[in-house]
């Protein structure tokens, strides 16, 4: 069956174009037909398309926001079985593929692509104020948030350093205020800067944010980041690494769905995608599709 490819030509820095794509694919003996979107409607458009021919593989070729709309685009639909999603990174953070060790170069993740392997994933649904969304990898309720507002005025050739620099940006003018992460089984009360819903391991260009974290367990892992600001000068280095679990800060959860209260002006990001703020009602929607490895 042909692949539909779905492309963002504004993904990164360098985009390879529509022809460097299809030679590859071609090379590799992928059949597929590529769609240059120039909007989320127009993607969402592509799918549909799809869907009512019938058709259930898509390929994105950008980073993880391309792929955040695919999904929303894909989950708005009815299908009798989970459509399968492959991913060529071309985007300036490609966070999702690292939890499966696919390469961040698109011509060699592009080899993913062959064969018939798949690995069924769980996604996340994320509704606020804004309205409701899923996402893939990781949604954030906090400074974040607010990192991602400025991480996008950052020139793009600062690559996965754009959300370091925005995250410091903005932690200088974001005190810590009282939350609560409330499972039904539990809840955590306290004074935080962010909390992390993980679905996949990896953000913000490569950090270990979730370590523990499985697509596959129809749950999704909370970290609440708590105490003063300047304690992200020992935590962040550690998140780098995955090894930020256990420090006195982290606070966590592993659960299907919570509530979680917060300002009403704290933004709220999803797969490096602003959303909007307030609080938020988490969820996971389990075996939403598969991911071509």
């Amino acid at each position: 069956m042909t692949w539909v490819v779905v492309r963002n030509p504004h993904a990164g820095w360098k985009t390879p174009s529509e022809s460097d794509i299809e030679m590859a694919l071609n090379e590799n003996g992928i059949a597929a037909e590529i769609h240059t979107t120039t909007t989320a409607d127009h993607a969402a458009g592509i799918v549909a398309t799809a869907h009512a021919e019938g058709r259930s593989r898509f390929i994105v070729a950008g980073g993880d926001g391309t792929l955040h709309g695919l999904i929303n685009a894909i989950l708005s639909h009815d299908w009798p079985r989970p459509p399968t999603v492959g991913v060529l990174p071309l985007g300036s953070g490609s966070d999702f593929l690292r939890t499966f060790a696919i390469p961040q170069d698109w011509r060699r993740a592009m080899t993913h692509l062959v064969g018939e392997e798949r690995y069924l994933c769980d996604a996340g649904h994320i509704e606020g104020g804004f309205g409701h969304r899923y996402f893939v990898n990781v949604a954030d309720v906090g400074v974040a948030g607010a990192a991602v507002k400025w991480s996008n005025r950052l020139p793009r050739f600062f690559g996965k350093l754009r959300y370091t620099g925005g995250f410091w940006i903005a932690l200088a003018g974001f005190p810590p205020r009282e939350v609560t992460v409330d499972t039904g089984r539990r809840t955590i009360n306290a004074t935080a800067v962010n909390i992390v819903i993980a679905n996949g391991q990896f953000f913000g260009g490569g950090m270990n944010i979730a370590p523990q974290a499985a697509l596959t367990d129809g749950l999704l892992d909370i970290e609440v980041f708590t105490g003063r600001r300047r304690q992200a000068f020992t935590v962040m280095p550690r998140v780098i690494k995955g090894l930020h679990l256990r420090h006195a800060s982290v606070r966590t959860a592993r659960t299907a769905r919570a509530v979680i209260t917060c300002p009403a002006n704290w933004p709220v990001e999803a797969d490096g995608e602003l959303l909007g703020s307030g609080p938020v009602t988490i969820s996971v929607v389990p075996g939403a599709f598969y991911l071509k490895i």
